[in-house]
C-alpha cells in the first residue's frame, strides 16, 4: 500500500467520524451530563468499536453481507432497536433532576463508559458498510499485517481525540449549565434524535 492511500483511507474515516450520529450524540450528552474523564473513556470505547467493524471487513465480513443480505438487515435491526431502547431511557429520565456534583466522581464507571462507547458504535451496522467498502477498494492483497495494525491504530485515535474533543466542548461548565435549565427539553431532544437515528438505520 502506498503512503498516499494510506493517508486517503484515514482521511475519508476522519470525515465519517466527525459526522452526526450515534456517537457522537452519546459524546456530546456524556460530557454534559458527566464530565470530560467519563467522556474520554467513552471516546475511547467508541474508538475500539469502529476498530472491531475495521478488523471485521478485512475479515471479509462485507463480502458475507453481499452473499446473506439477511444478516445485515438483521443486523441493521437489531442495532436500531438498540439504539431507540436507549433513546427510550434518555425521554423516560428526562425530568429526573440532575446532580451538580460532578467534580471528583464518575457518575458511572470507567468502564461502564467504556462499554457504552463500544456497544455504541457496535449497534451501528454504517461502519462495518464504510471500512468493507473502503478497505476492499483501496487495501490490496498481501498488505504486510503491520501495515493494518497501523491503521487500525489510527482508527482508534482519530474516533477517541474526535469524540474526546465532542465531550470535551459539552463539559464545560457554561454548557453544562444551559443544559441544566434547559435539562428536560435537551434530554428528550438527545433523546428523540437518537430514536430518529435508530429507525433510520433499521429501515434504511
Amino acid at each position: 500500500m502506498t503512503f498516499s492511500a494510506f493517508v486517503a483511507i484515514l482521511t475519508l474515516h476522519m470525515f465519517a467520524a466527525i459526522s452526526p450520529g450515534p456517537a457522537v450524540l452519546m459524546a456530546a450528552r456524556t460530557g454534559v451530563t458527566e464530565g470530560l474523564r467519563t467522556g474520554a473513556m467513552l471516546a475511547l470505547g467508541i474508538g475500539v468499536g469502529a476498530a472491531f467493524w475495521a478488523v471485521m471487513a478485512v475479515f471479509g465480513l462485507s463480502v458475507l453481507f453481499e452473499y446473506a443480505p439477511f444478516l445485515l438487515t438483521t443486523l441493521k435491526i437489531v442495532g436500531g432497536a438498540y439504539l431507540m431502547y436507549m433513546a427510550w431511557k434518555m425521554w423516560k429520565s428526562a425530568k429526573e433532576p440532575m446532580d451538580m456534583n460532578i467534580e471528583g466522581r464518575a457518575p458511572r464507571t470507567l468502564f461502564s463508559a467504556f462499554w457504552l462507547g463500544v456497544t455504541t458504535q457496535l449497534s451501528n451496522p454504517k461502519p462495518v458498510v464504510f471500512f468493507g467498502a473502503v478497505f476492499v477498494g483501496m487495501i490490496p492483497q498481501g498488505t504486510p499485517a503491520w501495515v493494518i495494525g497501523a491503521l487500525l491504530f489510527w482508527i482508534i485515535a482519530i474516533e477517541a481525540i474526535w469524540n474526546t474533543i465532542v465531550a470535551r466542548i459539552f463539559s464545560f461548565e457554561r454548557t453544562r449549565k444551559g443544559y441544566i435549565s434547559l435539562k428536560t427539553v435537551m434530554d428528550r431532544c438527545f433523546g428523540g434524535l437518537l430514536a430518529l437515528l435508530g429507525l433510520k438505520i433499521a429501515t434504511t
